[in-house]
């Protein structure tokens, strides 16, 4: 567009996103550049301290080692991730954030975090591997020593630009391109290596909440898949694209659960009453020898849950009068004890849900709700990617140097950790495969560690990318079709919504939530797919990328929207094509292929990678290798 001004900017390194892992890149990538006289700049398309995942804040932290204190090891925290993928997890991968998470713990609470302590000044567990934090503004404290990092190094930080797409020189990744949302700007950034580290993916299945609740979410809403699109564009090499995750939340509202299952003890029952883990015990048998070991992985405790919804016991509740009943009951023979742990109790149940969810405290006030009187009601959500968390999908990348990994690479016989088979691109966090319950701190970790061996990249590959005008201008002429489309053809009907010339971003959106929801095994489908429906889903989802081509957008708002649908359009096609070469179910509770109902241990304990390479995607299986037994 002739009105927007191009502004290229050359840098060394170029990371993009502002959530917990491109916080870890940004302080880390500061130092180790500025010692050696290279330029790093951070493209966030919002702002870091409101960024990412964290953005509302949370209540716990959800990987802390302890080891140096004796409390629990690497290996055993490969073996939890492992059993809750149900065997389909990168030892080496999980092994490494595991060993550098305490020390973000550590700089976390150096920077001003609120991290529980007992009157023995030891970190409040909520779990084994958990600890409890005063976190509302837990992003905010993270982002700000980053930004600080990044300022005192003299290096350049953009805000509210959004990144469409990876530049490429040959096999090599060489920056990015985008445009601001706020000034009539649009950017190109050369760099000699790229961290994309933009989060997940959200609002590619249709939501529970629609209709006046439209864009709440347990995921934030703003996460569209700009990292798996970023990777797959640049021809890396995806894993686990078909595990998605289905958090079990308090219904509508998405509060979580994790404090009442782990902090208050609390059981999960059918309206009847029926704690659904101990009346279906059985059915963990048919998923040895994950559902025989605990703890339970997350997608068979799902699983029980839909058992119970499907046969006519819904809804589901968590029973937070009882729990927090018993743990007052050690009192019961002191009126004033008791009555004073009740009510510190009350205060912890609220302030879990107004550090990280506000919306389920309003909610519970709106519903007249008290948690210590009244059971609450849960619901599996619907499905995210999210590779940070209990899922699993992300691009597969190098394992470290010193590990005895097969999956290790690099340039020669040098080895960059977290770089993806593309040279010079690096990802962490939800960007990473098959390397999950790394949540927030182990995000962070691994964003520190993939910008350390991004700057070692540079150091030892230290060309600067061809990238000529005339890519710049067919780079611009691609961000901006659709503004120019509409443009073109807004006259054409009174109403520019309804326009056989071009579709606008809200109804391309509804249109691949439905597409995905009713084949890929949404909500409406009870989280059900199979082989037909998969390859039905293909074909609407074939004719939604032509029409991907006809986005429309009267602003730069709506240019936003335009890019985040493609991006999870790509995320889409890359889910449905996996979870159709995976030919079982291992993982109910996040979806059930009813046409291949059991898991397949002798064929199918393994990862599925895909790569989309001249316009084709092509499949492959890859070996689990184990670190420990």
């Amino acid at each position: 567009m002739e009105n927007w001004e191009t502004v290229v900017v050359e840098t060394d390194l170029l990371i993009c996103g502002g959530g917990m892992s491109a916080c870890g890149a940004a302080v880390e990538a500061a130092y180790w550049a500025k010692k050696n006289g290279l330029k790093v700049t951070l493209v966030d398309k919002a702002v870091p301290t409101r960024s990412g995942a964290v953005a509302m804040g949370l209540s716990a932290i959800n990987e802390y080692i302890g080891y140096s204190k004796g409390e629990n090891t690497c290996e055993d925290y490969i073996r939890y991730v492992r059993q809750d993928l149900m065997g389909i997890a990168r030892d080496d991968l999980v092994f490494n954030i595991a060993r550098h998470v305490d020390s973000s713990v550590h700089l976390f609470e150096k920077w001003g975090l609120p991290i529980w302590t007992d009157e023995n000044g030891k970190y409040v567990r909520e779990g084994r591997w958990q600890v409890m934090i005063n976190g509302e503004s837990y992003k905010v404290i993270v982002a700000e020593a980053a930004l600080n990092a990044m300022n005192e190094a003299g290096f350049e930080v953009y805000e509210r630009v959004f990144i469409c797409g990876p530049i490429m020189d040959g096999d090599r990744v060489a920056g990015a391109f985008g445009f601001s949302t706020r000034e009539n700007k649009f950017y190109v950034f050369k760099a000699k290596a790229v961290c994309a580290q933009m989060g997940g993916a959200v609002h590619v299945f249709r939501p529970r909440s629609v209709g006046e609740g439209l864009g709440r979410s347990w995921y934030p809403p703003f996460n569209s898949g700009s990292t798996a699109y970023f990777t797959i564009q640049a021809g890396a090499e995806m894993t686990c694209q078909e595990i998605r995750f289905i958090p079990v939340r308090f219904k509508d509202a998405y509060g979580p659960v994790g404090a009442w299952f782990l902090l208050f003890k609390s059981r999960a029952t059918s309206a009847e009453g029926g704690e659904y883990m101990a009346v279906r015990k059985d059915e963990l048998n048919n998923w040895a020898p994950y559902g025989l070991v605990k703890p339970i992985p997350a997608n068979l405790r799902n699983y029980l849950g839909m058992l119970d919804t499907d046969a006519g016991l819904g809804p589901l509740y968590m029973e937070t009068a009882e729990a927090i009943q018993k743990l007052a009951d050690e009192y019961k023979d002191d009126p004033k004890a008791f009555k004073k742990k009740m009510k510190v109790l009350e205060s912890e149940a609220w302030e879990d849900f107004l550090d990280m969810t506000v919306s389920q405290a309003i909610l519970w006030a709106a519903h007249n709700i008290y948690p210590e009187q009244k059971r609450s009601e849960i619901a599996a959500c619907e499905p995210y990617f999210i590779g940070s968390h209990s899922g699993g999908s992300g691009a597969w990348v190098s394992g470290p140097e010193d590990l005895d990994t097969p999956y290790k690479w690099g340039v020669g016989d040098k080895v960059y950790g977290n770089m993806t088979t593309v040279k010079g691109l690096f990802t962490a966090g939800d960007g990473s495969g098959a390397s999950s319950h790394k949540f927030s701190s182990g995000s962070h970790a691994e964003g520190r560690w993939a910008g350390k061996q991004a700057i070692r990249f540079i150091l030892d590959n230290n060309e600067a990318p061809n990238i000529s005008d005339d890519m710049i201008a067919e780079l611009k002429e691609k961000c901006f079709a659709p503004m120019k489309r509409f443009e073109e053809f807004k006259g054409f009907t009174t109403d520019p919504n309804i326009n056989p010339n071009y579709i606008r971003p809200m109804q391309f959106m509804f249109r691949l939530q439905k597409i995905m929801d009713e084949y890929a095994g949404g909500v409406s489908a009870a989280f059900k797919t199979s082989k037909a429906l998969l390859e039905r889903g293909l074909e609407l989802l074939d004719m939604l990328k032509e029409d991907a081509e006809k986005l429309a957008a009267e602003n730069a708002y709506e240019l936003e929207r335009c890019w985040e649908n493609v991006h999870r359009m790509w995320q889409a096609e890359a889910h449905v094509r996996t979870m159709l070469f995976r030919e079982e179910t291992r993982w109910p509770g996040y979806y059930f292929r009813a046409d291949t109902p059991k898991m397949d241990e002798d064929n199918w304990r393994v990862f599925v990678n895909c790569t989309y390479k001249d316009g084709e995607w092509v499949f492959e299986k890859k070996e689990v290798h184990h670190l420990v037994d």
